[in-house]
């Protein structure tokens, strides 16, 4: 099987969180898919709330933490990405803003990405098309045609959207995610602190 990676990037603030719970449920219909096109799968989930305090941070001095590194490599190295966020007054979570903030300008240029959010009413799903999807077209990335917004209703047995009911729209998004992921060479990339020399070859290894 070829292998690609994919990482998720959940921006939920709560425990348990419904934007963590869409984002898993996309990334199990992506891998579902990509398996049934002979794909394997790495999945990395970077959880934005415990990198809150590194993101501040590195807002304020431009020096990432280990963990925020990390997960900005991850990103930088992605085959694919599963974006996800909460909606607050009409648009995306100020902590995940802050997160793509920190990012280097090219982390994501080119990279298929499926954008999902979560809010009370379905009236917030507009934030998918007037804020998350302008974001990540400012970042070059190839965002799929299809976005999942998950209002409250959403969750129950039947839900309210009797058209396209929220297991429906998910296989749709993911399936236009595995096919991008699927059709491009895998990503090699170096770390995104590779290049950076040492303390010791700076003091020429004194």
């Amino acid at each position: 099987m070829a292998s690609r990676s994919i990482v998720v990037v959940s921006g939920g603030l709560s425990q348990p969180s419904s934007t963590r719970i869409l984002a898993d449920r996309l990334t199990e219909a992506t891998v579902a898919d990509l398996a049934a096109r002979g794909v394997d799968t790495v999945v990395e989930v970077v959880e934005l709330r415990g990198l809150a305090h590194d993101v501040v941070d590195m807002t304020l001095t431009g020096y990432a933490r280990p963990d925020l590194a990390a997960a900005q490599s991850a990103l930088a190295g992605a085959d694919g990405v599963i974006a996800v966020s909460p909606v607050y007054a009409a648009s995306y979570a100020g902590l995940f803003k802050s997160f793509v903030d920190v990012l280097a300008a090219d982390t994501l240029d080119g990279t298929p990405v499926l954008l999902g959010a979560t809010g009370g009413t379905a009236r917030h799903s507009l934030a998918l098309d007037h804020a998350l999807r302008p974001l990540f077209a400012y970042l070059h990335a190839d965002v799929v045609p299809t976005s999942v917004f998950a209002a409250t209703d959403d969750w129950a047995d039947a839900g309210t959207d009797q058209v396209k009911p929220l297991p429906a729209r998910i296989r749709r998004a993911a399936a236009e995610l595995a096919q991008r992921v699927a059709a491009r060479e895998p990503v090699t990339r170096t770390g995104l602190y590779d290049a950076v020399p040492s303390f010791e070859d700076l003091l020429g290894g004194s």
